[in-house]
C-alpha cells in the first residue's frame, strides 16, 4: 500500500509541475507580446472599402455649378472616370483578380500587375473617392477629431489649405493632390502623377487617401482653361467636410 501511495503522490506532483509550466509559458508569451511595442498601421483595417464598378454620382452633374460647370462633371463623369471602370474589368479578367475583394487589395500590390491595371485601377478608385469628396452643400471646414489633427499637424485650417494647394498647384502635368494617413496615423500632404495614389507600393507617398483632388485639365479645362489655381481655389467651396470626417473617423 505504502508503494502505491507513493506512486499516486509521484503523478499528481508531476501532473501540478506540467500545470505549472504550461502556464508559465503561456505567461511568458503573452508578457512577450505586451512587450513588443505598438505596431505601424498595416492594411486597411476598417477603412471604406471599393469595389470595381462605378458607383451612381451622389448629385446631378450641374449640382456643384458654383465650382465645376455641369458639362465638365457629365463629361468627367459618363466618359473619363466610366472608361476608367470599364478598362479595369477588363484588366482584372486578363489578370485573374477576385472582383469580389476590395480593390485596394489590389493596389496594394499594384507592381505585380500590368499597365493597364495601374492606370485604371488607379483612375477608378481616385474618382469614386472625388465623386464623394464633393456636395452642392459642402465648403466651410471640418469639425471634431479631424479637425483637431489637421490644426495639429499643419498649425491652422487656412495653413492647411494653402499647403494642400501648393500641392495641386505644382503637381507637374497631370495628377492628385492628397491629404492621407502615413503608417504612424499622421496626416500628411503630397502628390502622385496621372492616377497613381498613396495605396499603391509603387507610389512615392504612401498611406490611406482622406481627401483627393483631381488636378487633371480635364477636371477644369471648359471653365478655367489653364488656370488650374483658380479651379482648386474654387473646389474648396464643394468640399464634402461631413464625408471626409467619416472617412477619417473610420482610419484614425
Amino acid at each position: 500500500m505504502k508503494k502505491a501511495s507513493s506512486r499516486r503522490d509521484f503523478i499528481v506532483d508531476s501532473t501540478k509541475t506540467v500545470i505549472v509550466v504550461a502556464a508559465s509559458v503561456a505567461g511568458t508569451g503573452s508578457l512577450l507580446q505586451s512587450c513588443s511595442g505598438p505596431k505601424k498601421a498595416t492594411g486597411t483595417g476598417s477603412y471604406p472599402k471599393t469595389g470595381f464598378t462605378q458607383e451612381p454620382l451622389p448629385y446631378s452633374y450641374g449640382s456643384l455649378d458654383k465650382s465645376i460647370d455641369g458639362t465638365t462633371m457629365e463629361i468627367h463623369y459618363t466618359k473619363h472616370a466610366a472608361a476608367y471602370a470599364t478598362n479595369l474589368q477588363d484588366a482584372a479578367k486578363n489578370e485573374s483578380v477576385d472582383m469580389g475583394k476590395p480593390l485596394e487589395d489590389v493596389l496594394a500590390r499594384v507592381s505585380k500587375f500590368s499597365t493597364k491595371m495601374r492606370n485604371n485601377g488607379g483612375g477608378h478608385y481616385n474618382h469614386e473617392l472625388f465623386w464623394k469628396s464633393m456636395s452642392p452643400t459642402g465648403g466651410g471646414k471640418p469639425s471634431g477629431k479631424l479637425l483637431t489633427a489637421i490644426e495639429s499637424g499643419f498649425n491652422s485650417f487656412d495653413s492647411f489649405k494653402t499647403q494642400f494647394s501648393d500641392a495641386g498647384k505644382n503637381r507637374f502635368g497631370s495628377g492628385w493632390a492628397w491629404l492621407y494617413l502615413d503608417g504612424d496615423k499622421k496626416l500628411k500632404i503630397g502628390s502622385t502623377p496621372n492616377q497613381d495614389n498613396p495605396l499603391m507600393d509603387v507610389s512615392d507617398i504612401k498611406g490611406l487617401p482622406v481627401l483627393g483632388l483631381d488636378v487633371w485639365e480635364h477636371a477644369y479645362y471648359l471653365r478655367y482653361q489653364n488656370k488650374r489655381a483658380d479651379y482648386i481655389n474654387a473646389w474648396w467651396d464643394v468640399v464634402n467636410w461631413g464625408y471626409i470626417q467619416n472617412r477619417y473617423d473610420s482610419m484614425a
